[in-house]
């Protein structure tokens, strides 16, 4: 028998959906990174179904991962008016496609390129701070204001957060 997928706990546990999802739809859900958060306003976008990545997509699943992407990215940079959004995913600590949404900000050198890998080792093991937690609640409040579920599963391509 296999361990549990912790995502699709993750997904069931009511107190973690009140404190971090933003938004779900049929096929993708959208939530703030779990505390302790590298960065305020680093989301992750999940398949709702278990499925390792790209490569267990369904059709349908193909066609609307890139209006998800898009969308829930450009949520990020609306949330933290960051200059752009890395879209990392592994998927070896939890094998249920989980795709992080960075923001990176010029002004913050922590967030460059592969230095995100060493901030995010260094807020787990204690080494460094974590994000605010009451600024992490404040864009998730935000973000729940401002996310278009249907976008989530490319039902609609509105291009953008809605206002």
């Amino acid at each position: 028998m296999s361990p549990p997928c912790p995502i699709c706990e993750l997904h069931g546990d009511r107190v973690r959906r009140e404190e971090e999802e933003l938004a779900r739809g049929a096929l993708w859900l959208l939530r703030h990174h779990p505390a302790p958060a590298p960065l305020p306003g680093w989301l992750l976008l999940d398949a709702r179904r278990h499925l390792g990545g790209p490569l267990d997509f369904t059709d349908h699943e193909a066609r609307s991962w890139g209006v998800a992407v898009r969308h829930a990215s450009q949520l990020v940079r609306r949330l933290t008016g960051c200059d752009r959004v890395y879209a990392i995913a592994f998927g070896e600590g939890a094998p249920h496609l989980h795709l992080h949404l960075i923001p990176r900000s010029a002004s913050d050198p922590a967030s460059a390129a592969w230095s995100v890998a060493d901030l995010y080792r260094a807020v787990a093991a204690g080494e460094r701070s974590p994000a605010d937690p009451e600024r992490v609640r404040q864009l998730v409040e935000a973000g729940r204001a401002l996310v278009d579920p249907a976008a989530l599963d490319g039902v609609e391509d509105r291009g953008s957060p809605r206002n």
